[in-house]
């Protein structure tokens, strides 16, 4: 009779209340936990945008979010309290079923429970939906934080103050990475799983690359550019121009550094209609356009501006002495954006070739950033803007026709050379 009244007294009515609140406090426990995952790794740009749609409960995420400290204090303070208080009434109850052992079977449950179903599982729907949870907790966490703003604020105060013994100050630390590298981060990390293609991955870096590159690293150089020299006969001049795959063309008189105007086709097919198509009635230095020139350090970012500011399309690149370096065009730009950008009017320069055993064959001229660009490389851009460049900078010298070089994690073979040009260069990426 007596065991039959032990056991009866297991179950009454007090038991079946514990049980039911230590579910709930459980319940509340999961509650924090999945909170505070999804608010944490909600997109604040895809809940920004809602809330500039009037979608209060993203407005409601978006103050949350706004004060990261006080948010996270709050469901801390408020799942340390359920926890605790699950943990001892479930203490409470093993010790009347079993006594003093009855610690270690509510420690043993407990902690089963708690990392099931109050950690590992609300934290694991939190991630797979996080900007649904958190507009769905926002008005719960709202709530939990006005509540607990006091007791919050002074736990901060505690906090502060013990880490400003310790010589840390954190009331004015800012965000490691600026937008700039969130931005970049981003874009690197959808691209690395799969949610960007590498053209998109590379136009969108290229767009906040804007204000690293020079227009240096993407001008045509000097050695390239096509020219007319004024002295020539005005019929010369017309054939040139009609040759040209180009629609600009830098003028010079006497030396080629002396560049006095700019050439445009639609000019001077106007001033020889104009002419009655009498060539010799052609006056090329009235229809060509003052040259406007521009440092070789001016950032893309700056010089797309100025081109949009000043609605023109060409310009002629000097260093810091003023000598001629090579142009630019708003196209080169552009191209360094999206990609080569090809017309019916040009074409094909043979520049990089994939050969089958795996080596890659190019012009010493062919710019770094194109060869990264077009096999996914990370050839160093710093010292030198082509691939000839890189190898004279790295082996400090012009290195001669069948020369090897290894750096980088690459392999290179110099392939043909013309007088101190290297014009030619195979080379491979090595195995890691």
């Amino acid at each position: 009779m007596d065991e039959t009244a032990a056991a009866a007294s297991l179950f009454d009515t007090d038991f079946w209340i514990t049980t039911g609140i230590i579910f709930v406090l459980l319940g509340l426990s999961g509650m924090f936990s999945g909170s505070e995952t999804a608010l944490t790794a909600s997109s604040r740009a895809r809940i920004h945008h809602m809330a500039g749609d009037g979608n209060k409960r993203a407005k409601r995420v978006s103050r949350l979010t706004d004060d990261p400290e006080r948010l996270i204090g709050a469901i801390l303070l408020g799942n340390n309290l359920v926890n605790i208080l699950a943990s001892a009434l479930a203490t409470s109850l093993f010790m009347n079923m079993v006594g003093e052992q009855g610690v270690v079977y509510a420690t043993l449950v407990m902690t089963a429970l708690v990392l099931i179903f109050a950690e590992v599982l609300p934290k694991s729907y939190a991630i797979a939906n996080p900007d649904n949870m958190a507009l769905k907790v926002s008005w719960f966490i709202s709530l939990i934080v006005a509540l607990f703003a006091p007791v919050v604020a002074l736990v901060q105060k505690i906090v502060r103050l013990t880490l400003r013994i310790f010589g840390i100050d954190i009331s004015n630390m800012e965000s490691v990475l600026s937008a700039h590298d969130e931005i970049r981060g981003t874009i690197n990390l959808h691209h690395k799983e799969g949610g960007l293609v590498k053209e998109d991955s590379h136009m969108l870096g290229s767009i906040l690359d804007l204000n690293d590159v020079t227009v240096e690293d993407v001008m045509v150089h000097r050695s390239a550019m096509e020219a007319l020299d004024i002295n020539m006969g005005t019929d010369e001049i017309i054939q040139a121009v009609v040759s040209s795959t180009y629609t600009r063309l830098p003028v010079y008189e006497g030396d080629p550094e002396n560049i006095i105007g700019v050439l445009h086709a639609k000019d001077l097919l106007r001033a020889l209609r104009r002419a009655g198509a009498m060539s010799k009635r052609v006056n090329i230095k009235r229809i060509m356009v003052k040259p406007w020139f521009v440092p070789e350090t001016t950032t893309l970012r700056e010089q797309l501006n100025a081109f949009l500011e000043r609605k023109a399309h060409f310009a002629l690149v000097v260093d810091e002495y003023g000598a001629i370096q090579g142009l630019l065009t708003l196209e080169d730009i552009l191209e360094e954006i999206v990609g080569d950008i090809a017309d019916e009017h040009d074409f094909e320069v043979p520049g990089v070739k994939q050969l089958s055993d795996g080596w890659v064959r190019a012009e010493g001229t062919v710019p770094i950033r194109d060869l990264n660009r077009m096999f996914d490389w990370r050839l160093p851009d710093d010292e030198a803007i082509t691939v000839a460049g890189l190898v004279i900078h790295e082996a400090e010298t012009i290195p001669i026709v069948g020369k090897k070089f290894e750096f980088h994690g690459f392999e290179f073979e110099v392939t043909a050379r013309k007088r101190n040009q290297v014009t030619g260069l195979k080379m491979r990426k090595l195995p890691a």
